[in-house]
């Protein structure tokens, strides 16, 4: 069976003071508190978000889970 590939995604940085571009984008991602975490399916549009506010985040490529 196909097994998605999975990022995972910790907020480390704040959006206070940062365009609002980037707040919409932590938004979109499932984030909104600091030290959050998500675990989001690895495509080129989640790729993208991250790439966006790289600087607030840290980012773990996680496999599939798998048995």
């Amino acid at each position: 069976m196909s097994e998605k590939k999975t990022v995972k995604v910790t907020q480390t940085g704040s959006p206070i003071g940062r365009k609002p571009g980037q707040r919409e984008t932590l938004i979109g991602l499932g984030l909104n508190k600091m030290h959050r975490s998500r675990e989001l399916e690895d495509t080129p549009a989640v790729r993208g978000m991250i790439r966006k506010v790289a600087h607030l985040l840290k980012v773990d490529d996680t496999p599939g889970q798998g048995g």
